[in-house]
């Protein structure tokens, strides 16, 4: 006799919940992402109590066969405000699948990216994936980045520098109470949130401590809004971060900054699809902030 046909397999993705998390830990353990256990229970953590737009997943999404959780794909959903308008950023992080079941990963795509009035961002895309973020209709938008040396400008306008604290900073026209809350969230997830006050207005910096080797530390820009406006307070600045262990700032580039000592080097390539083209210094509420400081040891961050 033959043998009767199997049962079709039941797939489907759905959004991740709080009572997931067991089972989302034991794919990073699989997953050879790195890090500790202790280390994503953390990240997830800090997803839960990420402010995530409404109608957004609060983690991303799973992936389910027969019932059983067999792939995720974490999502970093986020309201940022620009140019006075409120805009949606989701930040496509850490995808797992069970090798047996990878056919079914393009549906956890899918799923995360039907979010059409959103812009996506892929800042980590390892090398064999680009392709297919190519055909997935996402766009590069930074080619590398630029190490500088900011304390060794000379050039010193007068300045005023304040790490931003709870209870310190008072919105005004120059610094509105969407960006002090976007510091304070930074400064939380332990980067190093600045204000410089300069030419009579107040411009806001993120930085992200960032591990070269064992003896050099680099502070990386998550957060300007502007270029241009770090090149102008670069000497200060720079020499304030010296003060505190970072020589050196890395900041995303196409090309060498004008005005900054340093060294443009072609890295990671950073992608995004939707309606708002990323500029260069802005990664608020990205993974690298988000996911990868504080819990346990640094994952993906040595650089």
């Amino acid at each position: 006799m033959s043998e009767p046909p199997s049962a079709p397999l039941r797939v489907r993705c759905r959004a991740i919940r709080d009572d997931d998390r067991e089972a989302i830990l034991n794919l990073f353990a699989k997953s050879g992402f790195g890090g500790t256990r202790e280390f994503w229970d953390g990240a997830l953590q800090r997803l839960g109590e990420h402010a995530t737009p409404p109608g957004f997943p609060k983690y991303g999404y799973l992936l389910e066969i027969n019932g059983a959780v067999a792939g995720m794909l974490l999502l970093i959903a986020s309201t940022v405000t620009i140019d006075g308008r409120p805009r949606l950023r989701c930040h496509v992080s850490c995808w797992y699948v069970w090798p047996a079941f990878r056919a079914y990963a393009t549906l956890l795509v899918s799923q995360a990216l039907k979010h059409k009035e959103a812009t996506y961002y892929n800042i980590s895309p390892l090398p064999h994936t680009i392709d297919m973020l190519t055909a997935q209709g996402y766009t590069r938008y930074c080619e590398g980045r630029f190490t500088a040396l900011p304390a060794l400008k000379l050039h010193a306008p007068k300045v005023r520098i304040t790490v931003a604290r709870p209870g310190i900073l008072m919105p005004g026209d120059d610094l509105p109470a969407d960006e002090i809350a976007l510091l304070l969230k930074h400064a939380r997830y332990d980067c190093l949130s600045l204000v410089v006050a300069h030419d009579g207005r107040r411009l806001p910096f993120v930085f992200e401590p960032v591990k070269k080797n064992r003896f050099l530390r680099i502070a990386y820009l998550v957060y300007c809004r502007d270029i241009a406006d770090f090149v102008a307070v670069a000497g200060p600045l720079g020499r304030f971060l010296a003060r505190r262990g970072f020589a050196c700032v890395s900041l995303d580039a196409n090309g060498p900054v004008a005005g900054l000592l340093g060294r443009y080097a072609e890295a990671t390539p950073k992608f995004f699809k939707g309606p708002e083209r990323p500029r260069l210094g802005d990664l608020a509420y990205s993974e690298r902030a988000v996911l990868y400081l504080r819990f346990g040891p640094q994952v993906g961050k040595d650089e």
